[in-house]
């Protein structure tokens, strides 16, 4: 596991605890240890901070090229329409909206992915965005359609269209919302990676990362289908996320980081249809997939 700094306190905390109750049943005893123990995490905190992982990473992206990022991802979501911009595809329970089709589940309803579009909302509404009035109703309110037979009923209503235009208004805060869960992905990939193989995970992350052309590539990969760090979207204990494309290169060049991606993306997502249940006819999408991540290397 990778240790941020207060993470690192409460695991040597907890083992301190563990040696403790191996001792002998005696307060003066149990307090003469919490002392030294408490003593030592400084030091050892201290000691042990050059051998962390550096975790962190800015994206650094000119206005042109996040405007250029979140047009492909418009593009690829929701062939660049405004229609487009509210979804709910067959077969699903959750609305998919914005550029990035991001997923609203109805009241008391969850699946196995995770949702984003209350948390795009919220990222859009610290940047002093406009929000339709229904919206503002704070926290993480549920998607008011129950249904996508409830949801297409819907289709020219006034929240409908209040929800498009300000889908419409607010493609480059959503873009910067996309960049921003990339950043923070590398963390969460790391701690989810085996300990042997986080330094490659990291060095196929930061050879996409020096360019435009990898950075869309990440970006829309990560947004497409996930981080690859959650137990529930797995299939057959295999995921498809970013972390497991990167999991799968092996690569040192930058120049050639983009086509290895795409191609390492694609055989992913073609062993996810091979492994998804039947019933949920994955078949159908592939195809769709792979041009999808055939446009990172520009074929």
């Amino acid at each position: 596991m990778v240790f941020s700094a207060p993470t690192l306190v409460k695991f040597i905390a907890a083992e301190s605890r563990t040696l403790m109750d191996k001792c002998r049943p005696s307060r003066r005893q149990h307090y003469w240890l919490f002392r030294r123990c408490y003593r030592l995490v400084p030091l050892l905190i201290t000691l042990t901070i050059p051998l962390w992982p550096h975790i962190t990473c800015a994206i650094t992206l000119s206005h042109a090229d996040v405007q250029r990022i979140g047009k492909r991802i418009w593009q690829n979501e929701c062939n660049g329409t405004i229609f487009g911009l509210t979804a709910w595809n067959e077969g699903e329970d959750f609305a998919s909206l914005g550029i990035g089709h991001f997923i609203w589940y109805p009241k008391g309803r969850r699946g196995p992915f995770e949702e984003s579009f209350p948390k795009v909302v919220g990222f859009i509404s610290k940047r002093s965005a406009k929000l339709p009035t229904w919206l503002l109703r704070g926290g993480e309110q549920p998607c008011p359609w129950n249904s996508r037979a409830e949801f297409l009923r819907a289709q020219h209503t006034a929240e409908m269209n209040q929800l498009r235009q300000f889908l419409a208004d607010t493609i480059d805060l959503q873009t910067e919302f996309l960049i921003a869960r990339l950043e923070g992905a590398l963390p969460k990939m790391l701690a989810e990676a085996a300990p042997a193989d986080r330094a490659n995970v990291q060095q196929q992350f930061e050879r996409l990362a020096t360019t435009p052309q990898g950075c869309y590539a990440l970006v829309d990969y990560v947004n497409f289908k996930g981080e690859g760090v959650l137990r529930t979207e797995r299939y057959q204990g295999q995921g498809w996320g970013l972390l497991q494309v990167l999991e799968s290169m092996h690569g040192t060049s930058d120049t050639t980081a983009v086509d290895e991606f795409s191609g390492a993306a694609k055989a992913i997502l073609t062993r996810r249809v091979h492994n998804a249940p039947v019933a949920r006819h994955e078949s159908r999408w592939l195809a769709g997939w792979i041009r999808r991540v055939s446009s990172y290397s520009g074929r």
